[in-house]
């Protein structure tokens, strides 16, 4: 493993990337063109991909259609689902294609595949025939990676202009059509439509299609679309563009507002997304375990708890290494350092960095803001032990925040994914206080 770590070091990244077209070209072919009996839908952006997906299929699934879904979250065919324990969005080694096959196989209309930036640089998005691309939204992030935002914009366009190229399938006697679902908030939306689609939804900002009314209340959030009111027990009215594009893609499917009314009402919360450990509330405190790791969705999560109100915020947190943002790791650890009570530094996703180099890059930026090592910040490398620690310390009316991987199923440190979930250590930790 070190060996083959090594050597892919000296090879361009652009000659790797050949392997991953290689392999996706060999799955469509073993696989028989899976997505040629489908109609594909792609989600992309910067952020809420997953959360979309999860909550379109259970759209789809109330307006009669079977689905299959690849996401960040799960992988799911027709009702059953299992968590992703891969740590990677887009699968490669042909898997992609074999679960479109298993799709067909077990009887499904439609399948969702969230498109990342990533994998459409590795050329994991080719050789499928997708019939819509959704755009989330659009800011700068993944930087590092890519080299700048206009190379990261850049291959998200790109992911619009190879569907706008796809062939046109035919689906139970009918075309299917080629559609952009665009939100319009994002600057320079129109950079998306360059290439030729038989449909574009345009939603939010001054689209025909746009949200009013937005209010969080206790039983979750409340808005207004074209006169008809909305309500779904989510938190973090972030959720709200999320569930619009799922409606913008109903709409394009032609699926009734009284169907989607009826499905936004039914939406269950996002595994990993805003999770809140039920077990916690006996104690009189709240355990919130997200997948936040970026600024921007950082701050969504601290709009949600304002609403809460919380006596103090005690939060579980770290930075991915690998390549990703260095610079984000200032930024998290002055944002939380000022917005939390109790700060605990820990673990992420290393990859093949110094996890004590990210924990110390974080540590110094909470320290900047005021925060006293050993007092307001506690850096403890062991993640299972931060997250017992910050439980232990909660007291009634607190909110634990525990960030940056959600419902992820692995840590990966030196090319080895070690099994995780923070949702279980949280939970073994508030059993532990009831036996005491």
């Amino acid at each position: 493993m070190k060996l083959r770590a090594a050597v892919r070091q000296f090879i361009p990244k652009k000659l790797l990337n050949l392997r991953h077209l290689f392999y996706a070209w060999l799955g469509a072919v073993r696989y028989g063109h899976p997505s040629e009996e489908l109609l594909v839908i792609g989600v992309t952006g910067t952020s809420g991909k997953s959360t979309t997906v999860y909550l379109l299929r259970q759209l789809l699934e109330h307006a009669g259609y079977t689905v299959g879904s690849l996401s960040t979250i799960d992988f799911y065919v027709a009702g059953k689902d299992k968590l992703n324990d891969q740590k990677m969005t887009m699968l490669g080694k042909m898997q992609i294609q074999k679960y479109l096959r298993d799709m067909v196989t077990k009887g499904c209309n439609i399948a969702i595949i969230e498109t990342t930036s990533e994998g459409r640089v590795q050329y994991r998005h080719r050789f499928i025939n997708y019939d819509m691309m959704v755009l989330t939204n659009l800011y700068p992030e993944h930087i590092d990676s890519h080299g700048s935002f206009e190379n990261y914009m850049q291959a998200k366009i790109d992911i619009f202009d190879y569907v706008a190229k796809c062939k046109q399938k035919v689906l139970g006697g009918k075309h299917v059509e080629k559609t952009a679902i665009i939100n319009r908030e994002v600057k320079g939306y129109t950079k998306f439509l360059a290439g030729t689609f038989d449909g574009v939804v345009e939603f939010g900002g001054n689209a025909k299609l746009h949200v009013e009314n937005v209010e969080t209340k206790q039983d979750g959030i409340h808005f207004t679309v074209h006169s008809r009111e909305f309500h779904v027990s989510m938190f973090g009215e972030h959720n709200v563009i999320n569930i619009f594009a799922c409606m913008a893609v109903a709409r394009a499917l032609d699926i009734p507002w009284s169907t989607i009314q009826e499905a936004v009402a039914r939406f269950r919360n996002v595994p990993g997304r805003l999770e809140f450990i039920s077990e916690a509330e006996q104690f009189g405190f709240q355990v919130i375990v997200d997948y936040a790791f970026e600024p921007e969705a950082m701050k969504k999560l601290y709009d949600v708890v304002d609403v809460l109100d919380p006596v103090r915020v005690i939060h579980v947190f770290g930075s991915t290494g690998g390549g990703r943002d260095v610079s984000r790791r200032k930024i998290l650890g002055e944002y939380i350092g000022t917005n939390a009570d109790i700060c605990y530094v820990t673990d992420e996703d290393p990859y093949d960095d110094d996890p004590m180099t990210i924990m110390e890059d974080v540590a110094r930026a909470v320290e900047r803001v005021g925060k006293r090592r050993g007092y307001t910040l506690i850096v403890e490398p062991d993640r299972a032990k931060a997250i017992h620690s910050a439980v232990m310390a909660a007291e009634n009316g607190d909110v634990v925040l525990i960030t940056g991987k959600g419902s992820e199923q692995a840590i990966v440190a030196k090319g080895v994914l070690i099994p995780w979930d923070d949702r279980t250590i949280v939970k073994e930790c508030l059993n532990s206080i009831r036996t005491v």
